[in-house]
């Protein structure tokens, strides 16, 4: 296999940082693209950005630069994907072979908060990528969207055919929306689409909004923690390792019967009770949580379970990581990272 030119958004990310560090090691020539926004703290952003060798002082608005650890086969540039004059340059100039999309604006529980950032970088930003990605005669797009498209599906495993009509979030209207553009562009530009719904990501360098890090983070500091729905939930949670194998899988592979449009779940296929997950963040970090009981949050649901059979039949995708093993290597970077 030829190593390929590929454009990964949302490179600052929890996701995008640990799939850019994959692709250089396999050998492609990457460049990250980010608009280091401050929905959470910037700091761990350009933290990742500089294991990767992109530091801080060398970062300018819309101008290419190469790392400092990986010269020119990884390179970075700090844009917005909404931005309509910037990003087809861009395009122009680096003649990527495939993209994959890992942008956007995340969280549920913000975007009830602040819906027109949503629109504006998850809608306007992906359909300003989609048309670069048609007008460079791109002919594989990879993208996250998010099993928040679920919504209240009281079938499980969730299912890639199961009807999702019924979002409770505008995060979740938007993940929906990104998939229904990406078949148009699919069905009209014979372009090959392939769409992600993620399940609960965990792993060092997670993001600090979600439950591993807050948990980690108030259990570490004698704080209280919220568990929301009197600890009624369960989550596929699933480790960054394992998310990064099925994107690179999905990135790379020439399948011989290609389908223009596919969608798939990637989780780990073994939802955990949250009750667990805090179990096993008080064994990693040796001490007990001081749970403060709530109840469910408006936007959010009781479970989540991901069918990952067809991404096993097309890409032999197949965890490996369990939630113990997972949760340790997380407590291990963070108690590093904050010393």
């Amino acid at each position: 296999m030829k190593n390929k030119n590929i454009l990964v958004t949302g490179a600052a990310g929890f996701i995008g940082y640990h799939l850019c560090e994959k692709l250089i090691k396999l050998g492609h020539n990457v460049v990250g693209l980010d608009n280091i926004n401050d929905y959470y703290d910037v700091n761990l952003k350009f933290a990742r950005l500089n294991e990767l060798g992109i530091s801080k002082e060398n970062i300018k608005e819309n101008k290419v630069v190469n790392s400092n650890l990986h010269g020119d086969q990884l390179r970075f540039i700090k844009m917005n994907l909404e931005d309509q004059i910037n990003l087809p340059i861009l395009f122009e100039e680096q003649d990527f072979d495939v993209v994959c999309n890992l942008a956007a604006q995340a969280g549920v529980r913000y975007s009830i908060e602040k819906p027109m950032k949503y629109v504006e970088s998850n809608i306007v930003g992906f359909a300003n990528l989609l048309e670069c990605v048609r007008h460079n005669k791109i002919r594989k797009l990879v993208y996250a969207s998010s099993s928040s498209v679920y919504g209240l599906n009281e079938k499980t495993p969730f299912n890639t055919d199961d009807n999702v009509d019924n979002p409770i979030s505008m995060y979740a209207a938007t993940k929906k929306s990104n998939e229904l553009m990406a078949h148009t562009y699919s069905h009209l530009f014979k372009i090959e689409t392939i769409g992600l719904r993620f399940f609960t990501v965990y792993g060092p360098w997670g993001r600090p909004d979600m439950a591993m890090f807050l948990f980690t983070d108030a259990i570490l500091n004698n704080k209280p923690i919220k568990v929301f729905n009197e600890g009624n939930l369960s989550r596929d949670f699933t480790y960054i390792d394992d998310i990064v194998e099925g994107v690179v899988a999905t990135l790379l592979t020439e399948r011989k019967e290609m389908k223009k449009y596919s969608l798939y779940n990637i989780g780990n296929s073994e939802p955990v009770k949250l009750m667990r997950f805090i179990e096993a963040i008080e064994k990693a970090t040796g001490k007990a949580a001081v749970k403060e009981m709530c109840p469910m949050q408006p936007g959010d649901v009781e479970r989540t379970w991901a069918d990952t059979t067809s991404l096993y039949n097309d890409y032999g995708y197949k965890p490996e990581n369990n939630i113990n093993k997972g949760v340790a290597n997380f407590v291990t970077w963070y108690k590093e990272y904050y010393k």
